[in-house]
């Protein structure tokens, strides 16, 4: 209960810094926005080619844009960490009693609720632009449960990388490096059955496309519910590999001062 409670402090801690530069949600929100309304719009003839589940390219796309930016903000969420680290926060709470596994886990949870806050935002626009979620209220809160699962499991890493690296630069780096290929690597922006053999394959793998086909499914007539249910429980299991993996970064980092 100690560590739930300095988990909650510490949330409240970073919520009121966020509070103080609200821009960055907004800012965080440009990209998903350029991608739903302006590529969304450039390439909504593409449902002709098939294989899409719906003659709306937007409708097809507002899902997986949700996961996308939960995914792109995840990857950036270790910079946090390294702001603290370098203005010596995490020390000046190492000194005092608070939990050491809230000092991570606090940068997880607070990357993945800011990840659900956006996923709402996303999916009430792409509502006024008439996309429908065909499992209804149920379906919109996989879809924020997805955004949830795939932030914390990519902020887990970036938290990981950057009590290892320590270094603004390398964190951005590898935020690039992981970005896109990962995304390509998905059926975020094109149907499954429109991408190469070995792509696909590979995309089995990847956690992004876990993460679509589960938001997606619940957007598109014909839920696969004993899919969505085993790629919601993949992203919970790597979640919980990555929080590890964070967490023995800062054991790491801790034996390093």
């Amino acid at each position: 209960m100690t560590t739930v409670r300095h988990t909650w402090f510490m949330i409240g801690r970073q919520a009121r810094n966020l509070l103080r530069e609200p821009i960055w949600i907004a800012i965080m929100l440009v990209q998903p926005m350029v991608w739903l309304l302006l590529y969304g719009q450039l390439f909504k003839n593409i449902t002709r080619l098939g294989g899409f589940g719906t003659t709306s390219y937007i409708t097809f796309l507002a899902p997986a844009i949700v996961v996308m930016n939960a995914f792109f903000s995840a990857s950036w969420s270790g910079m946090s960490m390294v702001f603290d680290i370098e203005r010596k926060f995490v020390e000046r709470f190492l000194a005092t009693p608070a939990s050491r596994l809230s000092l991570v886990l606090s940068q997880i949870v607070r990357s993945a609720l800011t990840a659900a806050l956006q996923g709402v935002i996303i999916l009430v626009i792409a509502l006024a632009l008439g996309v429908r979620v065909h499992a209804g209220v149920l379906g919109w809160l996989v879809i924020l449960a997805v955004a949830i699962l795939v932030n914390a499991a990519f902020a887990g890493f970036s938290q990981g990388v950057a009590l290892l690296v320590r270094r603004e630069s390398t964190v951005i780096a590898l935020a690039n490096f992981i970005s896109l290929p990962l995304l390509f690597l998905s059926s975020t922006l094109l149907a499954e059955t429109q991408m190469p053999h070995w792509m696909r394959v590979l995309s089995n793998f990847n956690p992004v496309n876990w993460g679509v086909r589960a938001a997606r499914s619940v957007v598109l007539p014909g839920t696969d519910w004993g899919s969505v249910g085993s790629h919601l429980a993949y992203l919970f299991a790597l979640s919980a590999v990555t929080a590890a993996f964070a967490n023995w970064c800062f054991r790491v980092y801790k034996r390093s001062l």
